[in-house]
């Protein structure tokens, strides 16, 4: 059973703390905060409860190599003009130096590690390198259920040396909440699945075919459905290596007539010629054309089918809502959900694009609760175990 942070006298204690701190950045800036602030009020309890932290995160993808532009020190920065405080800061999570530096802690400090991805055996959940983290605190707290479904050194490898561990309140928000979309949500249940790839979602169809009553389909991923239906896609996205998959998917959604997709689109030959763009219907697609978002005649039926919801889910945008002539799917829908909220309805969001387009058309605080996690958000909502879980009930 999962023991949670309140659960736990960490008075006088060091806490070895994992966050998700793998935010978007573009030459050393930080592009969006919003991880940061996510796990701002797990810290705060430690600090309040009068025990020290040490923070440990990855960034980015440096593929076990020290890169300046993915240096966690930044983070540290945001991170201190947030709470109001010094933080300290290790260049290398595991040197001497940095056990040093944890060693003096004191009660109410906070040190924050170096990028733990600079070393390519976390990622290989290394035994040694595992050990090595441990040694950092006395109690092992996760709070980034953003790495939840992966099997890394800072998250799994480094349970095995504490007796004491669990998840921050961030993680336990997270679970509560979609686990609730799976096991009792207020009904009527809407799923909203957009976004380029069908391979993600499979899982999630499947699982939620039993206990939606819609899922409504946009997105790149809707012309592998509808190539599998007959319907002319002209030279749309379409995932070739799941046709047979998105087959089976509508067999079994067949008998509970919960799938709707699609009913127009809006076209071009080229993204970033939208005056060029056109509104056609299902399986009237030129050949020259691509589908780069739903049309009018969806957007209004899906925005009429939330307004209906108890609950709305939603993850990926409902077309290339990046150029301009092809955001208005994901702008409007993000609307809809975001009156959904006001009216009481619940709105659940999971996945990075999801999130930058709320970001995008100023709309973050208008939805229930978005999620940090895309990936282990739907590897947790299609029924499929959390590594890092797992290895916190051991």
């Amino acid at each position: 059973m999962l023991k949670s942070l309140k659960a736990f006298n960490i008075k006088d204690k060091c806490i070895l703390l994992r966050v998700d701190f793998n935010v978007p950045m573009n030459g050393g800036k930080i592009l969006d905060d919003f991880r940061i602030r996510a796990a701002v009020p797990t810290i705060q309890h430690i600090l309040r409860q009068g025990a020290s932290i040490v923070l440990m995160s990855h960034l980015g993808r440096p593929e076990g190599k020290e890169n300046s532009e993915l240096s966690l020190m930044s983070v540290g920065e945001i991170l201190a003009d947030l709470l109001e405080m010094p933080i300290k800061f290790s260049a290398n999570c595991v040197s001497e130096d940095a056990r040093n530096v944890t060693i003096g802690l004191k009660p109410g400090e906070i040190h924050l590690l170096e990028n733990l991805r600079f070393h390519k055996v976390e990622h290989q959940n290394n035994p040694r390198f595992s050990s090595l983290l441990a040694k950092h605190g006395q109690i092992f707290i996760n709070d980034a259920f953003g790495t939840s479904h992966r099997a890394h050194a800072s998250n799994v490898g480094v349970t095995d040396s504490f007796m004491n561990k669990g998840i921050g309140l961030l993680m336990e928000k997270e679970i509560q909440i979609l686990s609730n979309l799976i096991n009792r949500p207020r009904k009527p249940l809407v799923v909203v699945l957009g976004g380029a790839k069908i391979s993600s979602k499979i899982g999630l169809i499947q699982k939620f075919i039993e206990t939606a009553d819609f899922i409504l389909i946009g997105g790149g991923m809707a012309f592998t459905f509808l190539k599998v239906m007959g319907k002319n896609v002209g030279k749309s996205m379409v995932d070739e290596k799941r046709l047979i998959t998105a087959k089976k998917i509508l067999s079994l959604a067949r008998e509970k007539a919960v799938l709707e997709f699609p009913k127009d689109f809006v076209c071009a030959p080229d993204p970033d010629k939208p005056e060029d763009s056109e509104v056609f219907k299902v399986g009237k697609i030129p050949d020259n054309m691509a589908g780069l978002d739903i049309g009018p005649e969806t957007v209004e039926r899906y925005c009429r089918i939330i307004k209906t919801a108890g609950t709305v889910f939603w993850n990926g945008p409902m077309g290339v809502f990046e150029k301009p002539g092809f955001e208005n799917g994901t702008r409007i829908l993000s609307a809809a959900l975001s009156e959904a909220t006001e009216t009481g309805i619940i709105t659940v969001t999971g996945g990075g694009d999801s999130a930058a387009a709320l970001k995008k058309f100023n709309l973050v605080s208008g939805i229930s609760h978005i999620s940090t996690g895309g990936g282990a958000a739907l590897e947790l909502l299609s029924g499929q175990p959390l590594p890092a879980l797992t290895a916190l009930e051991r």
